[in-house]
């Protein structure tokens, strides 16, 4: 496996990030930009010395803060300065209480929508890149780049248009023209490679291992060890947000898994530090139908997630080879959670009932996290009396050919009072 190796690592400062672990065998390495254990080639995330002392005085400080992820900069791989560093101050999105949506669900406990489309560029990945722009910055890279399906592109653009650094992403030919045009419009490379996401993926591993990309920071391949941990920020604000309380329920999107995974880790990690009370919780993880590998194998009883082809409207959950889907598993068994899929069709239902509920427009995958939670409910898998947490990750602006030919005017009248009301509109 190639190593790049920009600059000395000796003297690099992220904070309470100590080493780099894998994940399989445990061999402990340098912090750097490698992603793969040399031993048995396992992933490696984050090993860290946190903050020990009272839970209380943490809190304290946590909550004096910034209304960022930057609040909890204590616990993640970034320097502790970082808050005064040019970036997009991702983070801290609404915890909206969701009393309309739980009525037409049959909930009768609190039902809550995680909103993350008020992020920066309108969708998590705000969080993954400012945690990877801080490691760039570490090992001297000069260009950020990323295989993406879309939201990630965007957001690697303007990180580093905010930071100061180039940028070149790549993208599968054929994404949603909003995501398109978002990833273009802060004036990086973009490159449309023609395949899905798993194509991509895979130019960018051969890219990586070339001289030509010496210099570059691929937040979600050689810097995806730091990259990855700003999914935690949701568990840490999630639980913040609910007066330092676990959710009985989570639900969350998969597309390479990462995301549930991180969540995971992030709620131990509060448990741990004694910032919550250490009780039980359900993830259940969320996939399309046409793209449904993690949920194929939790429902077969399988540890192997089997590729699969995407199909579906979600292109942002459209990776057939989650790298973390026998990690999502292996949570949602030991949580007493599930995996489910939906249809494109109720995935458009969930995108609209929320809208109708709500007032939240949700990209395709909180169409897929919405409809999982509807169809969990029904099969009496999610229990509805609990307190849930439904992620929304993304602006449904950015997938509006999802629902466009079922959505538009009530009707079209001439501008008189007889014509409105010969519509029937007067009530």
């Amino acid at each position: 496996m190639p190593v790049q190796t920009i600059a000395s690592t000796a003297s690099v400062e992220l904070g309470p990030a100590a080493a780099l672990s894998c994940r399989e065998c445990g061999e402990r390495f340098d912090l750097g930009p490698i992603f793969a254990c040399t031993s048995c080639f396992g992933p490696l995330e984050i090993a860290y010395e946190l903050p020990q002392g009272d839970p209380e005085e943490l809190r304290r400080r946590i909550e004096a803060g910034p209304e960022s992820i930057w609040r909890y900069a204590p616990l993640l791989p970034v320097p502790a300065d970082v808050a005064g560093k040019p970036n997009l101050n991702p983070g801290f999105t609404k915890l909206v209480k969701a009393d309309n949506l739980a009525r037409e669900l049959g909930v009768t406990g609190e039902l809550f929508v995680k909103d993350d489309s008020g992020n920066p560029t309108h969708s998590f990945k705000d969080r993954v890149v400012a945690i990877a722009v801080e490691a760039a910055r570490a090992f001297g890279f000069t260009t950020l780049s990323c295989s993406s399906t879309g939201n990630l592109a965007g957001a690697v653009g303007a990180a580093a248009a905010r930071a100061g650094l180039r940028s070149c992403v790549f993208i599968p030919h054929d994404l949603e023209q909003g995501k398109v045009v978002m990833a273009a419009v802060y004036g990086g490379e973009l490159v449309g490679i023609e395949g899905n996401y798993d194509a991509v993926n895979r130019f960018c591993s051969e890219l990586i291992g070339d001289p030509l990309g010496e210099g570059w920071g691929f937040v979600n391949v050689n810097l995806r060890p730091y990259y990855a941990e700003g999914s935690k920020t949701l568990a840490y604000e999630i639980c913040e947000q609910l007066g330092w309380r676990l959710p009985d329920q989570i639900v969350i999107p998969i597309a390479s898994g990462s995301q549930l995974t991180k969540i995971d880790k992030g709620l131990q990690e509060l448990i741990a530090l004694g910032l919550v009370e250490d009780r039980p919780y359900k993830i259940f993880g969320a996939q399309a139908e046409g793209c449904s590998p993690v949920s194929a194998a939790f429902k077969a009883g399988h540890d192997v997630v089997r590729p699969v082809k995407p199909d579906t409207i979600a292109k942002s959950l459209a990776i057939g080879n989650p790298a973390d889907g026998p990690y999502v598993l292996d949570i949602a068994r030991r949580t007493g959670g599930a995996v489910e899929d939906v249809t494109d069709e109720q995935i458009v239902d969930a995108i609209k009932l929320l809208a109708r509920t709500e007032g939240i427009f949700a990209e395709t995958a909180g169409g897929v996290t919405v409809g999982v939670t509807r169809k969990l409910i029904e099969a009496g898998v999610l229990d509805p009396s609990l307190t849930t947490v439904v992620l929304n990750t993304g602006d449904g602006l950015k997938t509006l050919d999802a629902v466009a030919p079922t959505t538009g005017p009530t009707a079209t009248i001439r501008p008189s009072l007889d014509a409105f009301r010969d519509a029937g509109l007067a009530l």
